[in-house]
């Protein structure tokens, strides 16, 4: 059984997981606005994969036998700067997941939850794999600038992702 804190800590990442979902899917809709139809269809698959890991915390939680409690999930900016702002704030958004992580990580630790644990190895290494796409991504933003043809190109390459991150 899984302790009163740890059930709530758990509920609490899956609600910053649905939040990263809905502002991949806002970053998504102000890229569509901005004709850039590459990196929008990016950054949907990108709020798929973090509804997929909201949803694996979900399942965790049924499986275990504790409570999932749902909260509202906050409003996402809408507004950015440029391109490139966009992906500069995902790799922010996916620092602070990983950071919520570790803390998760820390308490079921503390609580000694080791189901929690075994659970929470998957979120640590895939959100090393997550920044490590994200700042890639966002260097190849900084290296074109504001070069029409290469933000062209840029933006084909980011159409070319697969669900499961792989390009085409």
């Amino acid at each position: 059984m899984l302790s009163d804190k740890v059930q709530a800590a758990i509920n609490d990442q899956i609600n910053n997981e649905l939040f990263s979902s809905y502002s991949y899917l806002s970053m998504a809709a102000w890229c569509e606005h901005q004709q850039f139809t590459g990196c929008a269809h990016w950054l949907r698959l990108q709020s798929s994969e973090e509804y997929g890991h909201a949803m694996k915390l979900y399942d965790f939680l049924i499986a275990r036998n504790a409570r999932v409690v749902l909260r509202p999930i906050g409003q996402p900016a809408s507004d950015f700067q440029s391109i490139t702002h966009v992906f500069e704030s995902s790799l922010e958004q996916e620092q602070r997941v990983s950071a919520q992580i570790d803390s998760l990580y820390e308490l079921a630790f503390h609580e000694k939850a080791f189901a929690a644990l075994v659970e929470l190895e998957w979120f640590i290494t895939e959100q090393v794999e997550e920044e490590k796409t994200a700042r890639e991504v966002v260097h190849k933003f900084n290296l074109v600038k504001d070069d029409p043809a290469s933000l062209l190109d840029l933006d084909r390459e980011m159409a070319s992702r697969t669900a499961d991150g792989e390009s085409a």
